[in-house]
């Protein structure tokens, strides 16, 4: 059965569960706002988050680095400032990987903008280089070491081979393997979604070493030219490449109430990632393009994850 966002939402609104909602306060950033963050990670002892900064009134996104602060969270002024949107992290090995999309002007039409996954790594977030540029035209390319070794990576081809946006998979054994190639050739969920709608994956979350928990979103756009995006999580068995127990996890009606971008982006929430806390989880998200905002929830992998007993 192809996944669509009216069977998903219908049955996320029979699920009761009460749903707490904090809007994500930053420091040091002047005025500016702050949105699709990841979720918090060690970075030398401290824990940080890459947030997506824009002016309140354009575009010109940038990716900073921040550190918890009492109640809020505090731009590290000596990190690097990234030129890039909606940034991600992994680890593979011992190295951090953050990546995030690029957007530029076309060269053969500059009033045409191109977009694509840049990646960088080091041994921290002051250390990060450059090391792999994906496809023109590919958002939501993420990696994931997994559980033997191997490194996961999730694509969202467009247009011939994904339509508006499909969700593909495949392994590869090794950071220096992943190539355009691989990216181009990784089969794809091709009954996942409804070809008037898109998806894609946010971040990744190893299980055991047939199964991958997924966080990303679906979306589509209504007549009215208004976009939709939920946040949605998945499980996929990487051998068969089957899915199962796919839900969406939060809508924008679950947050708090606020400001939009403008007034075709308020149904958005952008998956950032997850914070697991045994049967609850925190999900860190972007809010209608302007604001950040994360939402405690039933963790979507804990009876997975009870069985690897890596939850009690």
């Amino acid at each position: 059965m192809i996944i669509n966002c009216d069977k998903l939402l219908k049955e996320h609104k029979t699920i009761k569960t009460k749903k707490a909602a904090k809007r994500v306060k930053f420091i040091g950033i002047f005025n500016k706002d702050v949105y699709n963050i990841t979720a918090p990670f060690l970075n030398n002892g401290r824990i940080v988050i890459a947030g997506r900064v824009e002016s309140k009134m354009g575009r010109d996104s940038m990716v900073l680095f921040f550190e918890k602060y009492k109640d809020a969270w505090c731009h590290v002024v000596e990190s690097p400032i990234m030129e890039l949107e909606d940034p991600f992290f992994t680890k593979i090995g011992d190295e951090l990987v953050i990546g995030g999309v690029e957007v530029f002007n076309s060269i053969n039409n500059p009033y045409n903008l191109i977009w694509r996954t840049i990646m960088y790594k080091g041994r921290d977030i002051f250390h990060l280089k450059l090391f792999f540029v994906g496809p023109d035209g590919m958002k939501d390319l993420r990696i994931a070491e997994l559980k033997d070794g191997s490194i996961g990576v999730l694509t969202r081809p467009q247009g011939a081979k994904g339509g508006k946006g499909k969700i593909g998979f495949t392994k590869i054994r090794r950071l220096n393997d992943l190539s355009m190639g691989v990216i181009e050739d990784a089969p794809i969920l091709n009954d996942f979604l409804h070809d008037d709608e898109w998806g894609g994956i946010n971040s990744i979350y190893p299980i055991d070493e047939n199964n991958i928990g997924l966080l990303g979103h679906i979306a589509k756009m209504d007549e009215d030219g208004m976009k939709h995006y939920y946040s949605m999580t998945f499980v996929l068995d990487m051998n068969s490449m089957r899915y199962k127990d796919v839900k969406i996890i939060a809508t924008r009606e679950d947050f708090l109430p606020g400001p939009s971008k403008d007034g075709s982006l308020y149904d958005v929430v952008f998956s950032g990632g997850l914070e697991f806390k045994d049967k609850k989880a925190v999900l860190y998200a972007g809010i209608s393009d302007i604001e950040a905002q994360t939402l405690e929830i039933d963790n979507p992998f804990y009876e997975y994850m009870r069985k690897k007993g890596e939850v009690s």
